[in-house]
């Protein structure tokens, strides 16, 4: 781990799930949440349209600048180019320039790349820091998200038979389970499927939902709640959530510090 891991950088998300699918790569780490923009949807339909499991997950704190060429000045920028992502948590800033056109691109780091590649005087990238000093760009606003408080969440993921030996087993830390399920399109049926957690007292972290493919309003539901899999509390309430739904899969279990 750490520095005996080799990064692939992929130009998609898709390409990323793909190279993992290959065996190019042994795992991903996919962003699946911020806490500005909101849930990475894209990433919630690839992970169910694999069969990867979450082996751990972790949430890191997002500063973007807007970054130039050395010698362009702010008031000449234009156009901003970043991962849709980005745009979204630096809305504020984007609104109140609005002479610059956000554009959106494959990833933050190439945004800047990208300029620096053109070298027009009246365009910029949405990156980190690090982005500026390795393509050697000139930071003209600093600190450009809508609020401090930005964070992302990302899965770790890899295939069932790479997934368990990568679980870290620290007692210290409390552990997080994921699932995906259906219920049938009736009245009362979610509440029901969540009433089998409310039985238990377990708490939920977090649910969302996603539009089944083929099936006009209707919906995949993911939940997040604390504790592991194979406690017998979770897994009593997991048996009550299966007698009443058309289909539940553990997408993982695995430990968190949030």
């Amino acid at each position: 781990m750490g520095a005996e891991m080799t990064g692939i950088p992929c130009p998609s998300f898709e390409e990323m799930f793909e190279s993992v699918r290959r065996g190019e790569a042994d795992c991903c780490i996919a962003p699946i949440e911020n806490s500005l923009a909101g849930s990475i949807h894209r990433n919630y339909d690839l992970l169910l349209d694999s069969n990867f499991k979450i082996a751990g997950e972790t949430h890191l704190r997002i500063v973007h600048h807007l970054i130039a060429p050395p010698d362009v000045s702010i008031d000449r920028i234009r156009r901003v180019y970043s991962h849709p992502v980005a745009l979204a948590q630096c809305n504020r800033f984007l609104r109140a320039n609005p002479q610059m056109e956000p554009t959106p691109v494959h990833d933050t780091a190439g945004a800047v790349r990208l300029v620096m590649d053109r070298r027009r005087d009246d365009e910029a990238g949405i990156a980190s820091a690090d982005a500026a000093e390795i393509y050697g760009g000139r930071i003209v606003a600093e600190g450009i998200e809508d609020h401090a408080q930005n964070f992302t969440r990302f899965l770790l993921l890899a295939p069932p038979e790479r997934a368990e030996p990568i679980v870290t087993r620290d007692a210290e830390r409390r552990w997080k389970t994921s699932i995906v399920f259906r219920t049938a399109n009736r009245p009362g049926a979610l509440f029901h499927a969540l009433g089998a957690f409310a039985a238990f007292n377990i708490d939920l972290a977090k649910i969302e939902s996603r539009p089944v493919e083929g099936k006009p309003w209707e919906y995949s539901f993911y939940l997040d709640f604390i504790g592991r899999r194979d406690e017998p509390h979770i897994s009593r309430a997991l048996d009550n959530l299966a007698s009443m739904s058309e289909m539940v899969r553990v997408l993982g279990s695995y430990p968190t510090r949030w």
